[in-house]
């Protein structure tokens, strides 16, 4: 049994992720900004008031973690605004930056105290992010934050490598959830039930690899 951080766990993914987890047999950490009956329903440890963007808020996060070890932090928590050329709004691009990548850095580092060697650090990023796969354009924010976020993760693989930690960043797909408005082909189900193959499946040798939930290798 492992001992998994998820956030943004209260719907979508993140909640998918946290049943699964749960189901299997594993303690699930729950950190949202505010709970779901959803998620109220399930057997986790559930923390509210964690808004990734917020240090103060991670922080109390971390510290009401108390001395329990950690095994996994899965950095989920991540809202999507659509820009346009012709529709730049900068405060949201601002926020998206905020939430998308600076999140999952401020988790992991308010957490890392409590992984040990064997841990593993994933970031639930986007193919959208991708320099190499970029055929559409359009959502400058959210692109522009997912591509930095690969980065950090990038960063992240070779400063915990030396604590024997490993880092994978993850696609899940164009999921149906309420922040696609319900639109895409990949069910919550199935996008979490690939995301934590790909989980179990990172090795130190795969550290710092970007992957689609369905199991191939993404660009950068």
């Amino acid at each position: 049994m492992a001992r998994i951080v998820v956030t943004g766990a209260n719907r979508g993914i993140g909640l998918e992720l946290t049943r699964q987890l749960a189901e299997r047999g594993d303690h699930v950490i729950a950190a949202c900004r505010t709970s779901s009956p959803e998620l109220d329903g399930f057997s986790v440890d559930v923390h509210e008031g964690v808004d990734v963007a917020d240090i103060g808020a991670v922080e109390r996060f971390a510290e009401a973690l108390g001395e329990q070890n950690i095994d996994i932090l899965i950095n989920n928590a991540g809202i999507l605004t659509r820009e346009s050329f012709d529709d730049l709004d900068w405060d949201r691009m601002r926020r998206q930056y905020e939430v998308n990548t600076l999140g999952p850095l401020r988790v992991t580092k308010a957490v890392l105290p409590r992984m040990l060697g064997g841990g593993k650090v994933a970031i639930v990023s986007s193919r959208v992010g991708s320099l190499g796969d970029n055929e559409a354009g359009g959502n400058y924010g959210y692109r522009r934050s997912k591509t930095a976020v690969n980065m950090a993760g990038v960063n992240l693989t070779h400063d915990l490598r030396p604590r024997g930690i490993a880092v994978i960043l993850l696609h899940p797909g164009y999921v149906a959830t309420e922040m696609t408005d319900h639109k895409g082909p990949t069910k919550p189900v199935d996008a979490a039930r690939g995301l934590i193959s790909r989980i179990d499946e990172l090795t130190m040798e795969t550290s710092g690899t970007f992957w689609h939930a369905e199991g191939y290798k993404l660009p950068w």
